[in-house]
């Protein structure tokens, strides 16, 4: 685990538990295992939705990309804001708003036959 996800568990403290799982050169971050927030060359985006969006995008922060097929793509996932790292109350609340976004996207669970 990197020293930046070690770090992470102090800034969401506040919030509650959360883990990380490697996944594409990268990290996902988690609470009650549900994915809301992602690592890439130690930079956090939180997750969003039509519904959260505004918020990151009035802002200023710039959505997670990356190139697929020579082509940029967007995922779902915002650059955290920077005050999250020097007051816990504001980790909280973007965290509530990523873990809420994460929520309404989850999708449900099929049903067995």
């Amino acid at each position: 685990m990197s020293e930046f996800v070690e770090y992470l568990q102090e800034v969401f403290a506040q919030f509650g538990e959360i883990r990380s799982r490697r996944m594409f050169g990268g990290y996902g971050i988690y609470h009650n295992d549900l994915m809301f927030g992602l690592i890439e060359d130690n930079v956090l985006y939180l997750k969003t939705d039509n519904e959260s969006v505004t918020r990151f995008e009035e802002k200023g922060l710039d959505p997670f990309q990356y190139v697929k097929n020579g082509k940029a793509m967007n995922m779902s996932y915002f650059l955290a804001p920077e005050e999250i790292y020097d007051d816990p109350e504001a980790a909280t609340e973007w965290a509530k708003i990523a873990y809420a976004a994460a929520l309404r996207s989850k999708k449900p669970a099929k049903k067995k036959k």
